[in-house]
C-alpha cells in the first residue's frame, strides 16, 4: 500500500546561535513562533548565514511522509515550492528519502522556517510560508491520486477550504482512505465548522492532541475521543507524556510512551502519525499501530528538529519488527 502526503512544502533551517542578541536584532521574541514576510525572512536568513545550521525539508505532512518512507512504505508528496535554492533542497530531500515528488512550482520564494536555537536550547521560529500556500485546486491533477491507498493531510491546509475539499474529492474518487492531523488548536478554532463538515463527509482517520481535541469538541480527551470517532472510522487523541487514546469499532485502546530524554518536541505528532499509519498499512492491531506511533514520537524528541538519524532509524526498524512479532 502507498501513502500520499499533502501539505505545506517548507524547509526547516535549524540555526545554532552563540548569543540571543540576534533575536533582538531581528525583533523576534524569544521562544515565539511567528509568521514573517519575504523581506524579514531574507534578513534573518542572510544575517545568520555565518552560524552553524542544517537544512532539511519540513512541514507537518512532509515529516510524516519522511517517517513512512524510512519504514520502507512507498510514498509521495504534493506541495508547492519556488524555483530557488530552498525549493531545490526540498525537492532533493524528497528524492533522497525515496519519496515521489508531486511538486507544483511558483515564482514566489519557497517557504522556509528559520528555527533559531538559543545557547540554552530554546527555539524561536520565524516562518515564511511563501510558495507553500499558493496551491490552487486547478493544479491538482487526477492522475496523481491513482496510485495511492491513503491520503494524509496536515491540518494547516484546512485554512484553504476550497483547495482541501477539491483534493479530498479527488482522493475519494480514486478510493483512497483519508487521514488528517489537526495541526494546532488555533487552526481548529478558526475552522471549526468546516472541520466538522469534512470529518463527517470525507475523513477516515483523525489525529488530534489534547488541545486540538478540546477545541474541536469542547471536551476532555476521553470524551473527545468518542465524539471524534462518531465522525470517522478511527480516532486518535494524543495525550503527551501519558501516551495516546485510540477508538475503532467502539473499542478503546490506551497506549503509553517509551522512556526517553526529551530534547525537542518538534515533529513528535508528525512521527506518531507516521508510525500509526505504518501499522495501519500493514494490518496491525490498533494497539500495535499506537505502539509504533509512540516509538517514533519518542525517538524524534530525543534530537533537535524533526529528523531522526539513519543510525537511529536502523534501531527503530528493528524495534518495529519486534512489535510486529507480537501481532496476534
Amino acid at each position: 500500500m502507498k501513502v500520499l502526503g499533502f501539505g505545506n512544502a517548507l524547509v526547516d533551517i535549524m540555526t545554532r546561535m552563540d548569543k540571543d542578541g540576534y533575536l533582538q536584532e531581528f525583533d523576534l521574541p524569544k521562544g515565539s513562533m511567528i509568521l514573517v514576510d519575504a523581506d524579514k525572512s531574507k534578513r534573518v536568513y542572510e544575517g545568520t548565514s555565518h552560524l552553524e545550521r542544517t537544512l532539511a525539508s519540513g512541514g507537518s505532512a512532509a515529516n510524516t511522509i519522511h517517517g513512512l518512507s524510512n519504514l520502507d512504505i512507498e510514498t509521495g508528496f504534493i506541495g508547492k515550492i519556488g524555483r530557488d535554492e530552498i525549493g531545490e533542497v526540498f525537492y532533493k530531500d524528497l528524492l533522497k528519502s525515496g519519496i515521489k515528488p508531486h511538486l507544483l512550482y511558483s515564482q514566489t520564494d519557497s517557504g522556509k522556517v528559520m528555527a533559531l536555537v538559543s545557547p540554552d536550547t530554546e527555539r524561536t521560529f520565524a516562518t515564511y510560508l511563501g510558495a507553500a500556500v499558493e496551491m490552487k485546486s486547478s493544479e491538482l491533477r487526477d492522475d496523481i491520486f491513482k496510485d495511492y491507498d491513503i491520503f494524509h493531510i496536515e491540518g494547516y491546509i484546512v485554512q484553504d477550504h476550497e483547495l482541501l475539499e477539491a483534493a479530498m474529492k479527488k482522493a475519494k474518487k480514486h478510493g483512497l482512505r483519508i487521514s488528517i492531523d489537526m495541526a494546532s488548536y488555533n487552526v481548529v478554532d478558526e475552522n471549526l465548522e468546516f472541520l466538522k463538515y469534512i470529518l463527517q463527509k470525507y475523513v477516515d482517520i483523525a489525529f488530534a492532541n489534547e488541545d486540538e481535541a478540546r477545541s474541536l469538541t469542547g471536551k476532555e480527551p476521553h470524551d473527545a475521543l468518542f465524539e471524534l470517532a462518531g465522525n470517522c472510522e478511527i480516532a486518535v487523541v494524543k495525550t503527551g507524556k501519558k501516551g495516546s487514546l485510540i477508538l475503532h469499532q467502539d473499542q478503546k485502546h490506551e497506549v503509553g510512551v517509551i522512556d526517553v530524554v526529551s530534547i525537542d518536541t518538534t515533529g513528535a505528532g508528525d512521527l506518531y502519525a507516521a508510525g500509526f499509519l505504518y501499522g495501519l498499512v500493514n494490518d496491525l492491531s490498533m494497539e500495535n499501530c499506537g505502539r509504533i506511533g509512540s516509538l517514533l514520537a519518542g525517538k524524534v524528541i530525543e534530537v533537535m528538529g524533526p529528523k531522526i538519524s539513519e543510525a537511529t532509524w536502523k534501531e527503530v526498524r528493528t524495534l518495529v519488527k519486534e512489535i510486529e512479532a507480537t501481532q496476534p
